[in-house]
């Protein structure tokens, strides 16, 4: 008899599954979304040399609004931000979270602040 999964394990197996494919590299860096229950964080990584690019979350900026306006805003930062240091090519990383809502709506976001995927 196999035992439910609690959400947080399906998520953690999900996210596990889509590392193994995505990559970041110095040229295209990996965008992580990490998402809680009242803010979004978006990091980019360089896996190859494991450092961190960049971390924005939506605890810094400014604006107010509902969170699905603040993840665009969030990804718009990010966009603008690597555009500003020259990258512009990047790979989304969902983390296991389904791509809807907050999620997508970061996504959208940094394609309007000028990243493609």
């Amino acid at each position: 008899m196999q035992i439910a999964k609690f959400r947080t394990e399906k998520r953690a197996a999900k996210h596990s599954s889509i590392r193994k494919t995505c990559l970041g590299t110095k040229e295209r860096p990996r965008l992580c979304v990490r998402r809680t229950l009242k803010h979004m964080v978006a990091q980019v990584v360089d896996d190859l040399s494991g450092v961190s690019l960049l971390q924005v979350s939506t605890t810094s900026l400014e604006s107010k609004g509902n969170k699905t306006l603040l993840a665009k805003e969030l990804g718009k930062l990010v966009g603008q931000k690597l555009v500003g240091i020259g990258i512009d090519k990047v790979v989304f990383d969902r983390g296991g979270y389904l791509y809807h809502g907050r999620v997508k709506a970061v996504a959208d976001g940094a394609r309007e602040g000028g990243l493609k995927f």
